[in-house]
């Protein structure tokens, strides 16, 4: 059986804390989901981390499908979430209804995420009523930077503060069974995980969320563009890998690889045969 929603709830009433990561293909999902973590993410950063785009924008449902049934192959028992694309659930509650449909009934996923707190309650009320499991994502909403300004801290004001609140209130009303909270002062996220009964999941938020997600290339150092502030490197792949290629590289060049172990053989006498006859 996989994670369910109500295990992910009731982590946050033991006081158990929630780890969550991102992961966009089949190996990375089976390593993650063997070592425990409850909840994968098919973030749309696969556009910036994956597929090399300036932002999260330019995803499209078919690239996020893709990626979401990779991932659900190598995930036996986690929770995979989609995360719902730029525009596919802002223009009516049935554009929501049908994609959020499509990341269960085609990708496989056994929820969904999407940005935005009261704007979208309606949505999330409408999915959930239908039987998706939906997580929020409120703060920082990278499909809002345009709006937004950047990439900037949210909630550093009374009245931002008090929007970031009143909209992890809607989406616990609008059935909403986790909310992650992005680039949020660590002592809003605090305040906003104690006054609300569904768990909070931070990124950027400090330690007093009910759980932590990161982007998986930002924690092992293979994605080099930049490194985020909330982000800790566990390792630096990209040098690992570097260094095997270069390696590789070397070894062709010089002809000590590949090797007997590497190769296949045949019976001489089918050979010579071979031979005899060309």
């Amino acid at each position: 059986m996989r994670v369910t929603i109500n295990q992910i709830k009731e982590m946050k009433q033991k006081g158990e804390k929630i780890t969550m990561l991102t992961a966009y293909d089949y190996s990375t999902a089976k390593i993650v989901d063997e070592a425990g973590i409850p909840l994968i993410l098919v973030g749309d950063s696969l556009g910036m981390v994956v597929l090399g785009y300036e932002s999260t924008i330019p995803v499209t449902m078919e690239e996020m499908l893709h990626h979401t049934k990779a991932v659900v192959r190598g995930a036996k028992q986690a929770m995979v979430i989609g995360d719902m694309p730029f525009m596919t659930y802002h223009i009516s509650v049935d554009d929501a209804l049908y994609n959020a449909a499509q990341f269960i009934q085609d990708g496989g996923a056994q929820a969904i995420k999407l940005e935005g707190g009261v704007t979208v309650a309606e949505k999330v009320s409408r999915i959930v009523e239908c039987g998706i499991p939906v997580m929020g994502h409120i703060g920082l909403t990278p499909q809002s930077m345009y709006q937004l300004g950047g990439f900037k801290v949210r909630g550093k004001t009374l009245e931002a503060a008090t929007k970031l609140l009143e909209d992890a209130q809607a989406l616990e009303q609008a059935g909403a069974f986790a909310i992650v909270l992005e680039t949020v002062p660590a002592q809003l996220a605090a305040l906003i995980t104690q006054r609300i009964s569904i768990p909070t999941i931070g990124i950027g938020a400090g330690i007093g969320c009910d759980g932590q997600v990161q982007i998986i290339n930002d924690i092992l150092g293979s994605f080099t563009d930049f490194i985020p502030k909330h982000a800790k490197q566990y390792t630096r792949l990209t040098d690992i890998i570097r260094a095997a290629v270069t390696e590789y590289d070397n070894e062709v060049k010089s002809g000590s690889f590949p090797t007997d172990q590497q190769s296949f053989s045949m019976d001489e006498s089918i050979l010579a045969e071979l031979k005899a006859k060309y």
